[in-house]
């Protein structure tokens, strides 16, 4: 059933409805606030500096939960420790870059704190990369070094000849703690920081806001990853806003299966547990069947989400232990209005703190008020201007200015650009100049355009409804249609193939699709609906794979010789109104098979799990 949107209009009422809850919460949201605006460029700040102030406020408590392994604060802060003084001693310095490929795990937590010490900038290398994506990824941040976990280590050796990285410069950590001997040219980083210092290091008081923390990759146009500069101030800022927002205490466990490297687990979950000195909680891949069960485990008071996962567990059948938990709040983004009241009520679940933020940009909407089905409240300037999609464009009017929807209407977001809210970038100029806009409401400002359209709702409160460009939304990631497009046409009967997302009932974001022409003259048989699969995976993240496959003769373009995708997204994979054959990637399958009408009704039914 389809949620009825009307219904999120925020009214006086309304606002004064949730008012009690919030100021329950709101001596710690004004402490926030005063970290998240102390941004001066040159003062002291930072993830470095507010885990030490977490460790002087809590040194006993447990800051990290992973299988059976803790960690104190004390303990996890010397571990850092001994990983700055190590770089430190072969020559990294602030501004550096360190690639790090670790999957979720102690060591990833570790070496990124103890980076951020030093100043120098961790590049969080999405860990199912592979070939030419993973080597640009590497290469495109010129890294002093490359931290890895030996789970990936392959890989990078299938890429080496490729890195513009020095022998000696590769470092690694075993899967398993007993594991002493690192394969060629890796250095195993847990041997040799034994003898370093454990003491804070007298760098971190000199890192400030305007030094780099994270390299964050995201999608481009170019259909490789753009690295996304994520400075200490940013960090504070969300410290300051979604941490205190959050507003745990020493006694909570935030439980986060979210992939670390995304700014949501990283950023979002872990900097609402520094601020409460709380303990973070963490599984190494995100699993349907042991959530609630690592819950338990855990203790966890609050969760980490993306849309993706919410749904997953809706999918489970019920069981005691989703109920039987303390888990009262949870973190993220991508809950589906049509999901959110029930996944609430069937998880006792009372505060969904769902938030807006992209790695890139300078505007940021937290759900403070625990309002449902928003991305909730924004502080920060910005404005929400009518967009033609038709034409992909901003409307502007006869003087030449773009105009702000009216509430309840959707338009496309833009941040305006300030000295409070800046826009740190891209390492590609070009492509900072293609994301921001003049002149927009005024003559002489500038603002940040984020892509996205949201609705307005009331009271500085946003709907998102849709991303625009050449990038969509599967299995919580950002998938580049021009990066798939370039992997799918290296097959060998592809001719061309133009990718987009198509929306499966019952989904979060968009599964791929690409319409391809074969060369003249061939066709495709069984081998090539297997052979397909097993050539795309071994190029692209199993979440960028093609779930649909359309046969086309020509693929239609428009008049200034752009891909028809509209008309495409439109038809999706229903074969009434497709010509060609229609071929779909089923869930644990090894080959492409035919969409039918009988297929295509169980997809719709929700017979199968994507």
């Amino acid at each position: 059933m389809s949620h009825d949107a009307t219904k999120d209009i925020i009214s006086l009422s309304d606002m004064i409805k949730q008012v009690p809850q919030f100021a329950k919460k709101l001596p710690n949201i004004l402490n926030g606030l005063r970290h998240a605006y102390l941004r001066r460029p040159s003062s002291a700040c930072g993830l470095g500096w507010a885990f030490e102030k977490a460790v002087e406020e809590n040194p006993t408590g447990t800051a990290l939960l992973y299988e059976d392994q803790k960690f104190s604060y004390t303990e996890l802060n010397a571990w850092a420790n001994q990983i700055s003084d190590y770089f430190l001693k072969q020559g990294a310095k602030k501004g550096d870059v360190i690639a790090v490929m670790i999957e979720n795990r102690p060591e990833l937590v570790a070496t990124v704190l103890g980076l951020a010490k030093i100043g120098v900038v961790t590049a969080l290398v999405n860990t199912s990369q592979c070939s030419k994506v993973l080597s640009h990824s590497i290469n495109l941040v010129k890294p002093f070094a490359v931290v890895i976990g030996e789970e990936v280590q392959q890989a990078v050796l299938d890429v080496q000849n490729d890195l513009e990285l020095a022998k000696d410069k590769y470092y690694w950590f075993a899967d398993d703690a007993s594991k002493t001997t690192a394969p060629n040219p890796f250095v195993d980083l847990a041997q040799a920081i034994q003898t370093c210092k454990e003491h804070n290091p007298s760098t971190n008081n000199q890192v400030c806001g305007k030094d780099g923390l994270f390299y964050i990759y995201t999608s481009g146009t170019t259909g490789l990853p753009k690295a996304v500069i994520f400075k200490h101030s940013r960090w504070m800022l969300a410290y300051g806003t979604y941490g205190h927002v959050l507003d745990l205490d020493q006694d909570d466990v935030m439980y986060a299966t979210l992939p670390l490297y995304h700014a949501t687990g990283m950023v979002v979950c872990w900097c609402g547990v520094i601020a409460g000195a709380s303990t973070l909680a963490i599984r190494r891949k995100f699993s349907k069947s042991n959530f609630w069960k690592d819950v338990q485990k855990f203790d966890a008071s609050a969760i980490g989400y993306v849309g993706e996962l919410c749904r997953y567990l809706l999918d489970c059948e019920p069981t005691p232990e989703e109920r039987n938990h303390r888990v009262r709040k949870m973190i993220g983004n991508g809950m589906r209005s049509n999901i959110w009241h029930e996944f609430k009520e069937r998880f006792n679940v009372d505060e969904v703190l769902e938030l807006y933020a992209s790695s890139e940009g300078n505007v940021g909407f937290s759900n403070i008020f625990n309002f449902e089905n928003t991305v909730g409240f924004s502080p920060t300037p910005y404005a929400i201007i009518a967009f033609d999609k038709e034409k992909n464009e901003p409307i502007r009017g006869a003087d030449g200015f773009c105009q702000k929807v009216k509430k309840g209407e959707s338009g496309l977001l833009i941040g305006k650009i300030t000295s409070r809210s800046p826009f740190d970038g891209y390492t590609d100029p070009e492509k900072n100049k293609s994301v921001i806009m003049e002149n927009v409401l005024k003559s002489g400002d500038k603002f940040f355009n984020t892509g996205d359209l949201v609705r307005d709702i009331g009271f500085r409160h946003a709907q998102f409804v849709d991303r625009l460009g050449d990038t969509f939304r599967w299995k919580g990631e950002n998938v580049s249609t021009t990066q798939v497009e370039n992997i799918v046409s290296e097959y060998e009967k592809i001719s061309e193939a133009v990718v987009y997302g198509v929306e499966i009932p019952n989904t979060n974001g968009r599964a791929g699709m690409a319409a391809i022409t074969l060369k003249d003259g061939k066709s495709l048989d069984e081998n090539d609906l297997s052979n397909m699969v097993k050539a795309f995976k071994a190029e692209l993240p199993a979440y960028a794979v093609p779930v649909f496959l359309r046969i086309q003769k020509q693929i239609e373009t428009t008049g200034t010789f752009k891909y028809s995708k509209n008309k495409l997204k439109e038809q999706a994979f229903d074969p009434e109104k497709c010509q060609e054959q229609i071929f779909v990637l089923l869930p644990s399958d090894t080959a492409y098979s035919e969409v039918d009408a009988t297929v295509f009704k169980q997809i719709n039914q929700g017979k199968y799990h994507f």
